[in-house]
């Protein structure tokens, strides 16, 4: 059995995960959420909120156990476990993307966005960012729309109130990685077909440039977790096992 770690992506937090957790344990596998700084119950200022203190939570959680971790990403989740791999890399057994930014060495969230597959990705055509520190908050209808199209109401009700706006930091700061130390850890990726947040097209363009030891697809939206839960859960416990 094995140990996993799960990581949410912005504008979430652990309650993402609450649809699997519960199937992941009853496999019998140990199961590990957490808040990133400023999200979820966690609060962290704005100020506080870096692609350094989001990989230095997750590294607490792995090394708060001897065992190593399938340490999984959704979202921008991918960014902040790609630097946690790397600072950490004998905590982490593989990586698992769900939905996720894989970047290289040298590689923000935004410069992903900025490739030409990801011309359609709606999260960037909506976002409004304010502030300074900036943050990006997502008005509710461009929510349903570019996260959970493939939800029914009830589900999207209850993630859109859980909701919290999101420090920009993470997306703007490219990681600083060992692309060599990485590439050492086997990773794997959960494909939406439907995303409307990180299109199919950048999705396939990441999983070829770093190649992934399985590909999994799901008829989903960008909120797998909550519209093909069972379906994601099983990708993970393949992987897992």
């Amino acid at each position: 059995m094995s140990r996993i770690v799960l990581v949410h992506g912005a504008y979430g937090g652990a309650w993402c995960w609450e649809r699997c957790v519960g199937p992941l344990m009853e496999a019998g596998h140990t199961v590990e959420t957490l808040d990133l700084p400023g999200a979820g119950d966690d609060q962290t200022p704005v100020e506080g909120v870096t692609l350094e203190s989001c990989a230095a939570r997750v590294c607490e959680v792995l090394e708060s156990k001897p065992e190593p971790a399938l340490l999984v990403g959704h979202s921008m989740g991918g960014v902040v476990v790609t630097q946690a791999a790397s600072n950490s890399p004998e905590r982490v057994r593989e990586l698992a993307y769900v939905c996720a930014f894989m970047p290289a060495n040298g590689q923000s969230l935004i410069d992903l966005t900025k490739y030409p597959e990801g011309a359609n990705d709606m999260i960037q055509a909506n976002l409004e960012v304010r502030g300074d520190p900036p943050v990006a908050y997502l008005p509710p209808e461009a929510t349903a729309e570019a996260i959970y199209n493939c939800c029914d109401e009830e589900s999207l009700a209850w993630a859109v109130a859980r909701r919290r706006p999101q420090p920009v930091a993470p997306f703007a700061t490219p990681v600083d990685v060992d692309d060599a130390v990485l590439a050492a850890i086997p990773r794997s990726y959960v494909f939406t077909a439907h995303d409307h947040s990180i299109p199919p097209e950048l999705q396939r363009r990441m999983i070829a440039e770093h190649p992934c030891r399985k590909v999994f697809e799901l008829d989903a939206d960008h909120a797998p977790y909550l519209s093909a839960a069972d379906e994601l859960v099983a990708a993970l416990l393949e992987i897992a096992s």
